[in-house]
């Protein structure tokens, strides 16, 4: 289900979606790489022969027009994968007394309702597709979480608030999907190297490395690019969230 189809990653500019579009491309998919940054989407697509598309998840209007550009120039799309995400790091009720109701929108807006509009589009092409099997499967959609939805720490509210809605949101998407052929998962990474990661302070990456049992580094993008290979080549898997974390649980602080 992935040689010679079509598939779309966002946040395909840099990290796991970077990953995640090379990965796919190298197994023949023919993929479309949608990134805030159009430049950076170029980067990458051009790497892979793919298609770059720059454009905001949260905007309905930039993601229907992103995925009209697809339908049109590659085909219909029968895996998505949303990688789109931005972290955020602010406390209720900060030192100064200021609020965080601002970026805990924008949060939300970019993480949860940027998936879920990305997932709406694709789920809609999808729909209008011919089976590819028995079964009746017409595609896959991938969305990913964070272990910040059972783990959060201080200052994550808003970003586990987000992940955490990403991860409510499967069973019952998958659950309503099933009757087009239409599966729906979720992946929740542990600690990864990438553009959230790489500003950590060598103490602070330390401190959690701490609490990754094994094996005890950053996770690479590539083995949650794998991890999206095997979601889309075993027809069982759907409605779940998968951990990707070498078995961490993150500390407090």
């Amino acid at each position: 289900m992935i040689k010679g189809h079509v598939a779309v990653v966002t946040g395909a500019g840099s990290g796991l979606g970077a990953a995640t579009a090379r990965h796919l491309a190298a197994l023949g998919a023919k993929v479309a790489c949608i990134d805030l940054s159009e430049s950076a989407a170029a980067a990458v697509a051009g790497e892979i022969g793919g298609l770059a598309i720059g454009a905001d998840v949260s905007s309905e209007v930039e993601v229907g027009a992103a995925f009209a550009r697809i339908v049109d120039e590659l085909g219909t799309p029968r895996i998505a994968v949303s990688c789109a995400g931005i972290g955020t790091a602010a406390r209720i009720l900060p030192r100064d007394g200021s609020l965080s109701i601002g970026p805990f929108d924008r949060t939300l807006r970019v993480n949860l309702l940027g998936t879920y509009t990305v997932m709406s589009f694709a789920a809609r092409a999808m729909a209008a597709a011919e089976p590819l099997d028995a079964d009746g499967a017409r595609g896959v959609i991938i969305n990913t979480a964070s272990v910040a939805f059972e783990d959060g720490q201080v200052g994550q509210s808003a970003y586990s608030a987000s992940k955490g809605g990403v991860v409510s949101m499967t069973l019952p998407a998958a659950r309503e999907l099933s009757r087009f052929g239409i599966r729906v998962m979720a992946i929740a990474p542990g600690l990864f190297e990438t553009s959230m990661s790489e500003g950590l302070p060598d103490e602070v990456r330390a401190e959690i490395l701490k609490s990754v049992p094994f094996p005890s580094r950053m996770g690479e993008p590539k083995e949650y690019a794998r991890l999206v290979q095997a979601i889309v080549e075993n027809p069982m898997l759907n409605g779940s969230v998968i951990r990707l974390d070498a078995s961490a649980r993150m500390p407090i602080k």
